[in-house]
């Protein structure tokens, strides 16, 4: 590997550990918390989800331990370098999916940005990991906004449904 943007290349890593684990513990917290009518499919989605991100964060940093350095690990370290917000407060179904979706695509827009940087390192091992890491954010995005647009046709459902009943 070409020793020419191999800090950046390593902070562009620990940069993304950090925002996968906060992405991690947003997700439990959604599949813990969440309520509502797709209570069950949502919960499902959500366990889903964090397992797939559990592996992701575990892969990231023993990328960083190959590329000789440290992988950090701590929750000081990890809120010191993300960028992604954790949650703090209880969100509906809704403001949960829209979270998670932003999340996963600010996640992807970064990756994307280090695929030049591991490309002039010429370490293709890290590009092929940022490859199947930006294809699963990709997906996320995908099936939380589609699952956003069915929880926005329910609600409006819901409405009409309250506004005959009256």
């Amino acid at each position: 590997m070409k020793s020419t943007g191999n800090k950046q290349l390593i902070d562009g890593l620990s940069h993304l550990l950090a925002d996968t684990y906060i992405l991690y513990v947003n997700t439990q917290n959604c599949h813990w918390n969440v309520v509502g009518p797709q209570f069950f499919s949502f919960h499902k989605m959500f366990e889903e989800q964090y397992q797939a991100l559990a592996n992701a964060t575990d892969d990231i940093a023993e990328r960083l331990r190959a590329l000789k350095v440290f992988a950090p690990a701590s929750l000081h370290a990890f809120l010191k370098l993300a960028s992604i917000k954790g949650i703090e407060d209880h969100l509906n179904a809704e403001k949960m999916l829209r979270k998670l979706f932003a999340d996963h695509t600010s996640l992807a827009e970064s990756i994307f940005k280090l695929f030049g940087i591991a490309e002039q390192c010429g370490d293709e091992v890290t590009l092929d990991l940022l490859i199947q890491r930006k294809t699963a954010h990709d997906k996320t995005a995908w099936m939380l906004r589609s699952s956003l647009e069915s929880e926005l046709s329910q609600t409006k459902k819901q409405v009409h449904d309250d506004s005959f009943a009256n």
